[in-house]
């Protein structure tokens, strides 16, 4: 998030348990399988060799690729931390981002398209237009967070300043892959099984 001062973060408190990542994205297979009625969707006979087939079949019901086509992208992830930040007008995204005029145009509409955002006049002014994050926009917090934290970790950059609860001050936890009961799971100790009903 932004060193600056004067940004002061607009969403709600963070809960510890809004951060259950539902997809992991990883070079080695997690196991897909459907238990009860099902057989497995990504193995072979043979443990250490995916299914390429059954993997394509499940992609295509995948939601990630329509979720990057939106906002996987460079300067929608940038005009995102600007709007969780409290970026509103059209100026305040081009002085704190840098960005072209005709660039940022583009982003805000194909992001006010998608959803994303919102766009209405500024009662104050209603020459201006205010941008501000849809519920949509604000459920994209826990993977701008993710983002944020795995770059920290991996030596992409290290900020001073952290994200924590406005209640209490306090930083909020790591963000992890959670079982139901809280514990967190590694790569290894995930597979694919059918949704519940009522999921």
């Amino acid at each position: 998030m932004s060193d600056s001062a004067n940004l002061r973060f607009r969403s709600k408190p963070v809960c510890p348990s809004t951060f259950q990542l539902a997809t992991v994205i990883s070079r080695k297979p997690v196991p897909i399988v459907r238990r009860g009625r099902g057989t497995a969707l990504t193995r072979t006979a043979n443990e250490n060799e995916p299914d390429i087939e059954a993997f394509r079949a499940a992609a295509l019901k995948c939601p990630l690729p329509p979720s990057i086509e939106l906002i996987g992208e460079r300067w929608a992830f940038l005009i995102l931390r600007g709007a969780f930040n409290g970026l509103q007008h059209f100026e305040q995204f081009q002085a704190g981002l840098g960005i072209a005029r005709n660039i940022l145009s583009n982003r805000l509409a194909r992001m006010v398209e998608g959803g994303i955002l919102e766009r209405r006049p500024d009662p104050a002014d209603r020459r201006k237009v205010i941008y501000s994050l849809s519920p949509k926009g604000e459920a994209l917090l826990p993977v701008v967070l993710a983002l944020r934290q795995w770059g920290e970790d991996w030596g992409h950059g290290t900020q001073h300043i952290v994200l924590a609860d406005q209640r209490d001050g306090v930083p909020i936890r790591r963000i992890t892959v959670q079982a139901a009961d809280g514990r967190e799971l590694k790569l290894g100790e995930l597979m694919w099984v059918d949704r519940p009903a009522g999921i």
